[in-house]
């Protein structure tokens, strides 16, 4: 009876979420077809479709599915793109990007609680906000909110730093690799810059393979390896005086679970165990949930929101971002 019960449950869930998973695939399916006639980043057309059908996302029989495509399905993406990376290509890039994406975290997180201070915000606010600048946007931000100390204003700190780093995100999307193009980066180099600055998986997943296979590659290794820097961060941030702690919230996991997929699937694929047409088609899927996904996160973007927001938060976090951008840039310049 419970079984029976649950499956009912499920069935619905699976109801509801259909309509919304169903115009991010119809969306994906458009972008894909004027990518391959017109030559330009499916990517970038996913999110423009997507955000010129952001009606779908604020109400209606669609809202569910397209929280779900952007969240669940963009990790179910991430996670296979592990099959396309190897340990050997991780080796490649040599132990410099390893020790870069650790100063470029530190200093940003460091500068960004000065900065919040200066500015009449709490400490706890530059963390906040530094971090989801510094390791992996939005999911950092949900991740510390729940580990930094409760206070009054937290709420409303993380809703801003998750629609904050989500638009520059968006904007770093397609403004980056221009730049890198500018400069004249080749593809690893382009990578790094790509990896090591802009704020959300996937917006690095779009921006690095806009430009190429190695770069996207690139781009995925060196972003994952910033995600991997959310674990120390938590500590750190779990270790700050605190009036008192919450039990009845449940913290997120240390490590989110399409990066330790991720690196699992990457170990595997090294050993050369994995069948060429096995990971061909994890790759295949893998292009397919990130471009769905791309059109749901163009759905959710709320840019006039920013609107109502005071002008030093947003100053705060366009710095930041900005600050990430230059080291990155000049440690690549530094190191050739």
């Amino acid at each position: 009876m419970i079984t029976s019960l649950l499956q009912r449950v499920d069935l619905r869930r699976e109801r509801g979420l259909f309509p919304g998973v169903m115009a991010c695939s119809i969306v994906a399916v458009a972008a894909t077809f004027l990518a391959d006639h017109y030559g330009a980043p499916v990517m970038l057309f996913a999110l423009l479709l997507g955000i010129a059908m952001n009606f779908l996302s604020t109400e209606g029989d669609c809202v569910a599915g397209i929280a779900f495509t952007a969240s669940t399905v963009l990790r179910v993406g991430i996670a296979l793109l592990g099959l396309r990376v190897t340990f050997e290509q991780v080796q490649d890039l040599g132990w410099e990007p390893v020790a870069g994406v650790v100063l470029c975290v530190g200093l940003t997180i460091g500068v960004s609680v000065v900065a919040a201070k200066r500015l009449g915000f709490r400490s706890t606010f530059g963390m906040l906000s530094g971090g989801a600048t510094a390791i992996c946007g939005a999911s950092a931000a949900l991740a510390l909110a729940a580990t930094l100390p409760p206070s009054p204003h937290r709420d409303k700190a993380t809703s801003f730093t998750i629609i904050g780093v989500s638009v520059l995100s968006t904007v770093a999307m397609v403004l980056y690799p221009m730049i890198a193009r500018a400069m004249g980066l080749d593809p690893i180099a382009a990578g790094l810059f790509l990896g090591g600055t802009i704020h959300d998986v996937a917006q690095v997943v779009g921006a690095g393979y806009s430009m190429s296979k190695e770069t996207g590659d690139t781009a995925t290794v060196v972003k994952l390896m910033r995600v991997a820097m959310l674990l120390p961060v938590i500590m750190l941030a779990a270790a700050m005086p605190r009036a008192s702690v919450a039990t009845h919230v449940k913290k997120p996991p240390l490590l989110p679970w399409f990066a330790v997929a991720f690196a699992a699937l990457v170990a595997l694929n090294s050993t050369g165990w994995v069948a060429r047409e096995l990971s061909d088609t994890g790759s295949l899927l893998s292009r397919w949930c990130l471009v769905a996904a791309m059109a749901a996160i163009g759905m959710k973007t709320q840019i006039r929101e920013l609107a109502t927001i005071g002008l030093r938060p947003v100053l705060l976090l366009l710095g930041e971002t900005v600050f990430l951008a230059s080291l990155v840039l000049l440690l690549l310049r530094w190191s050739a």
